[in-house]
């Protein structure tokens, strides 16, 4: 009862001091997406024109959370979630709106964003749903995959005599 409770608390304050949460969707990668804390689970709004995506995320589907780090970007912890959709309207959905519309920056169409969101997005609740994961032991970083633009060539054979000239006339 008692690691409950303090996985519950260390999910709530994590989640809710992080304004960037890692969500890993069924069946495809995790990926970075702003949220608000409110009345205990991370709320989201995407899926419609300049907001972000939301894929793999429906209601009542499993989602992973990870948590990071405000100051050093490091995990501090991951939780299972369970997916709700919010009806557009509903008293839950209004509450919601109401405190992801004051953290929504650079939002394209201001006091109309609520409106847009009501008819061209989804509104998302991600409530915790078990125990928090244990950290893992070793090193989760991906290799990047293989692209030709990041394939480097060898410097010009005659750049440094080009650039130590130039320093040596000054």
């Amino acid at each position: 009862m008692t690691s409950e409770l303090l996985d519950q608390a260390l999910v709530e304050e994590a989640t809710k001091k992080s304004g960037l949460i890692w969500v890993k969707g069924p069946g495809g990668p995790a990926r970075a997406l702003w949220h608000v804390w409110h009345e205990g689970a991370a709320c989201l709004v995407g899926d419609g024109p300049g907001e972000q995506p939301l894929p793999g995320l429906a209601d009542g589907t499993a989602a992973e959370v990870t948590v990071r780090s405000k100051d050093k970007g490091g995990r501090l912890v991951s939780w299972p979630a369970r997916v709700v959709e919010l009806a557009p309207g509903s008293e839950d959905w209004e509450a919601a709106v109401a405190e992801l519309k004051g953290k929504r920056l650079n939002a394209p169409d201001g006091e109309a964003m609520t409106e847009r969101w009501s008819r061209e997005c989804r509104v998302l609740r991600l409530e915790p749903a078990g125990a928090t994961a244990p950290l893992p032991d070793g090193d989760l970083a991906a290799a990047p995959l293989p692209t030709p633009a990041t394939t480097r060539q060898p410097i010009p054979a005659g750049l440094p005599r080009l650039l130590l000239k130039r320093r040596k006339r000054k």
